[in-house]
C-alpha cells in the first residue's frame, strides 16, 4: 500500500468510512460518543438563507414551513441554501407524484390489455428516498431528532459582570 502524499495547505475532500456528522448536530445531541469535537469545522452564520425564486410553488411553501424552525435550532445556515432547496424541490415533486397516485391509482391497463404500474409510483419512491437523505442530514427525522438534546437556555444572554458579582442571572 502506497502512502498518501498530502501537501501543506491542501484540503482533503474525500475520506473513507461513514460521513461525519456536523458538529452542530453532535452538540445538540450532547456529543454521545464523547469524542473530541472538530474545532476547525467551518461555522457559518446561523441564519436561514433566502428562498430561491426558481423553486416550485409547493417547494416554496415547504421552505417557509421549515426554514425558521431550523434556523432557531441552529441547523440551517446561509451556506445550506442549495441542499435545503434540493430537499424542498424533492418534497414538491414527491407530493405531486403522490397526488397523481391518489387521483388515478397505481396501475393502468395498457392498450394491449396488460396491467402496468404508473411511472409516478417509482417517481414518488425516488423523491421520497432523496428527501430521506436530506432529512437525515438536517436532523428532520424522528430518529435523528430523538438523539438531539436541545439547550433551552441557549439563547439567553448572561451578563459577564453578573457572573463575576454572583448576581441572579437565571431569572
Amino acid at each position: 500500500m502506497r502512502p498518501k502524499l498530502l501537501l501543506k495547505g491542501v484540503i482533503r475532500l474525500a475520506q473513507r468510512g461513514r460521513k461525519p456528522k456536523p458538529t452542530a448536530l453532535k452538540e445538540l445531541e450532547g456529543n454521545p460518543g464523547k469524542r473530541q469535537l472538530n474545532i476547525n469545522e467551518p461555522k457559518p452564520k446561523t441564519k436561514a438563507p433566502s428562498c430561491p425564486k426558481w423553486l416550485d410553488g409547493e417547494a416554496k411553501k415547504e421552505w417557509r414551513r421549515l426554514s425558521k424552525q431550523m434556523e432557531a435550532l441552529g441547523i440551517l445556515t446561509e451556506v445550506d441554501m442549495a441542499a435545503f432547496a434540493a430537499y424542498c424541490q424533492a418534497y414538491a415533486r414527491w407530493k405531486d407524484a403522490e397526488e397523481f397516485i391518489s387521483k388515478h391509482g397505481t396501475i393502468v391497463k395498457t392498450p394491449s390489455g396488460y396491467w402496468q404500474q404508473v411511472p409516478q409510483v417509482s417517481i414518488a419512491q425516488q423523491y421520497m428516498k432523496q428527501m430521506g437523505k436530506f432529512c437525515e442530514q438536517f436532523g428532520l427525522t424522528p430518529a435523528s431528532r430523538s438523539r438531539i438534546v436541545a439547550d433551552t437556555k441557549q439563547n439567553e444572554f448572561i451578563d459577564e459582570m453578573d457572573k463575576l458579582l454572583g448576581g441572579d442571572f437565571n431569572e
